[in-house]
C-alpha cells in the first residue's frame, strides 16, 4: 500500500534543508557532530560490552540498560549520517521511500526507548521496594518478554500514523526544514488535509510519553517513600545512587521530546524544534553512557577488571 502511495505522489524525493543559517560553518560542525556520533557509538558499545563480559552485571537492570544502549545506537544511526552529509554538502537529497523509512525507524525506536525507561523504573521499584520477590518476578524469560513488548509497542504505535502520512499527496514543495525526516515537517509539506493525521500522531505521541511517564512516576514515588524509611543514611545513599543516573537520563529524554512532539500544532516553531531535536539526537546519546558509567560503582569495577585483564 505504501509503495502505491509512493508511485502516485508527484514528489519522488525530498531535500533536507538542515541549518542554512550556519551553512558557512559546515566543516566545523561536521567535525563536531562526527566526534559526538563516534563518542556516542563507542560509549554505548562499551557499556554493552562490559555488561555482557562481566558475569556480575548479568542482572535484569543491566540487561535492560544494555538493550537501551543498543536502541540508542540504532536510533542515532538513522539520523546522524544524513546530518553529517548536510554539513558537508549544504543540503541533502533523500528519496520518498527512504524518508518515510527514516521517520518510521526513528520514531519507533524512540518509542521503544521510552518504554525501556519505564521498564527500568519498574525494575528499580521491585529491587528497592520488593527485594524478597525481585528474583522470582524478574526471571530471564520475563525480562526478555518485557524487552520484546517494548519493541513491539514502539512499532505498533508508530506504524499507523507514518503509513497514513505516506499515503497523502505530496505535490511540492519538497524542501524539509529539518535535518531528518520527522513527522511534523513532513505533514507540513503534504497537499492534503493533515489535521486528522496530525491529531492522530499527537495522540499517539502523548500516549507513548504518558504511559512511560506514568509508570516512572508511580515507581519512583514508591521508591522515594521506601528510601526515606530506610534506617541508616548509608543505605539511603546506596539506594538513591542506583536510581540517580536513570533519573538524569529520563529528564533529558522527556524534556526534549515533550517540547518537540506533545503539542497539537506539529508545524509550529520549526527552528526551535530543530534545536531541541539536536539535543535529543546528538547531546543526550553522548551524555547517557557518561552518566551511567560515572555514577555507577558496579560498572566502574567491571571496567577496572577488564582493564586489568587487558594488561
Amino acid at each position: 500500500m505504501m509503495w502505491d502511495a509512493w508511485n502516485r505522489t508527484a514528489v519522488q524525493e525530498f531535500i533536507l534543508e538542515g541549518f542554512p543559517a550556519v551553512q558557512h560553518l559546515g566543516k566545523i560542525l561536521f567535525l563536531v557532530h562526527l566526534l559526538a556520533y563516534l563518542a556516542s557509538i563507542m560509549g554505548n558499545t562499551l557499556i554493552i560490552s562490559i555488561i555482557w563480559a562481566d558475569h556480575r552485571l548479568h542482572t535484569p537492570m543491566y540487561f535492560f540498560l544494555s538493550t537501551f544502549s543498543f536502541v540508542e545506537c540504532c536510533c542515532i544511526t538513522t539520523v546522524i549520517p544524513k546530518l553529517l552529509a548536510i554539513f558537508l554538502s549544504g543540503r541533502q537529497v533523500i528519496s520518498f521511500a527512504a524518508c518515510f523509512t527514516q521517520a518510521f525507524l526513528f520514531l519507533s525506536l524512540g518509542s521503544a526507548g521510552f518504554f525501556l525507561m519505564a521498564v527500568l523504573s519498574l525494575d528499580r521499584y521491585l529491587a528497592i521496594c520488593r527485594p524478597l520477590r525481585y528474583s522470582s518476578i524478574m526471571r530471564p524469560r520475563v525480562c526478555s518478554l518485557l524487552v520484546t513488548a517494548c519493541f513491539t509497542l514502539g512499532f505498533l504505535f508508530m506504524v499507523v500514523p507514518v503509513v497514513h502520512l505516506s499515503q497523502l499527496s505530496f505535490c511540492g514543495p519538497n524542501v524539509i526544514p529539518h535535518f531528518f525526516c520527522d513527522f511534523g515537517p513532513l505533514a507540513k509539506l503534504s497537499c492534503s488535509d493533515t489535521k486528522s493525521i496530525e491529531m492522530l500522531f499527537f495522540n499517539v505521541a502523548f500516549l507513548v510519553l504518558f504511559i512511560s511517564l506514568l509508570v516512572t512516576i508511580i515507581a519512583y514515588s514508591n521508591i522515594v517513600v521506601t528510601i526515606v524509611r530506610l534506617p541508616s543514611a548509608k543505605e539511603r545513599q546506596k539506594a538513591f545512587s542506583t536510581c540517580s543516573s536513570h533519573l538524569i537520563v529520563l529528564s533529558l529524554m522527556y524534556s526534549s521530546c515533550l517540547f518537540i512532539y506533545v503539542k497539537p500544532k506539529q508545524t509550529s516553531r520549526v527552528d526551535f524544534n530543530r534545536q531541541a531535536a539536536l539535543v535529543n539526537t546528538v547531546l543526550t546519546p553522548v551524555l547517557n553512557p557518561v552518566i551511567y558509567t560515572l555514577r555507577n560503582q558496579q560498572v566502574h569495577q567491571a571496567l577496572r577488571g577488564a582493564l586489568c585483564r587487558g594488561k
